[in-house]
């Protein structure tokens, strides 16, 4: 399924896996009862210690994901290899599918390149808000997830945002950390709230305009409505956000987009960068 050059003299697949990769304990079994790690087809040894530069090939059933394609892909892909992708998710569709009548979707497109390129799994790593545009990260095996899952919750897959916020800001940079939790009188609204979610966003302001700042924002955690909550907490809604106070704009939209993921890939070893335009 996939292939893994190993980059030290004397690493084992079980420090691979436990400590480099640091996969949960069913994972790493289930990969050991199928043999799933072979060089030549060979299975392996666990812990039979390796040159660097050997490649060693993981092969194991991956299930299929459940999202149906669409008829044609109709997202744009800006970064793929054999365990993930990132796709730039359009303004106005959302991640995932809420309901089964939901068949156009991001998820849903995504599946439909990934079937047409003989594949059948795909899960995103994060998620955007529906009227948020911009960079979604999907993996495409389930080692990738298990991964890329502890890599957002460790926060070293950076996700940097670009916001047009209403006035503009006394500071040009800072750190907003208020806990995020729902708000009682609305079913989808959030609110900054003591006994919410812990919440942590930093923000430079890039660009300053008559009544209005450019900020880009980098997330620490990833909350519903985490940039649009805080933003409007400090007296800056993000331009067009009615739902957090915004004046209404002649598109009705908001301005957020999602315009870069860096991360050291686990993979590869090699640090991933990508924009959106």
């Amino acid at each position: 399924m996939f292939t893994y050059i190993i980059h030290e003299n004397g690493q084992t697949v079980e420090d691979l896996l436990r400590d480099k990769w640091r996969l949960g304990k069913k994972l790493v079994h289930e990969l050991r009862m199928a043999k799933a790690v072979t060089i030549d087809g060979e299975p392996i040894m666990w812990k039979e210690p390796f040159d660097k530069g050997t490649k060693i090939e993981f092969a194991f059933d991956i299930p299929a994901s459940n999202y149906i394609p669409t008829d044609s892909c109709d997202v744009n892909i800006r970064y793929e290899d054999e365990h993930c992708l990132i796709v730039s998710k359009p303004k106005g569709m959302a991640t995932h599918p809420n309901e089964p009548t939901d068949r156009d979707t991001c998820m849903n497109h995504v599946m439909r390149h990934i079937v047409d390129n003989g594949g059948h799994y795909a899960e995103h790593v994060h998620r955007l808000d529906q009227g948020t545009n911009g960079l979604l990260l999907v993996a495409k095996h389930p080692i990738a997830k298990s991964i890329f899952d502890r890599m957002i919750e460790e926060k070293t897959i950076v996700r940097t945002y670009a916001a047009e916020v209403q006035g503009n800001l006394r500071t040009d940079s800072g750190t907003i950390n208020a806990a995020i939790g729902k708000d009682r009188h609305h079913n989808t609204r959030r609110v900054v709230s003591p006994t919410g979610q812990h919440a942590v966003t930093h923000y430079e302001v890039v660009n300053r305009y008559k009544g209005t700042c450019v900020v880009h924002v980098v997330l620490e955690t990833g909350r519903t409505h985490q940039i649009r909550v805080h933003m409007a907490h400090l007296g800056h809604p993000i331009v067009g956000d009615t739902m957090y106070g915004a004046r209404e704009t002649a598109s009705g939209d908001y301005a957020l987009h999602a315009i870069q993921l860096a991360f050291m890939h686990p993979f590869l070893d090699e640090q991933i960068i990508v924009k959106d335009n």
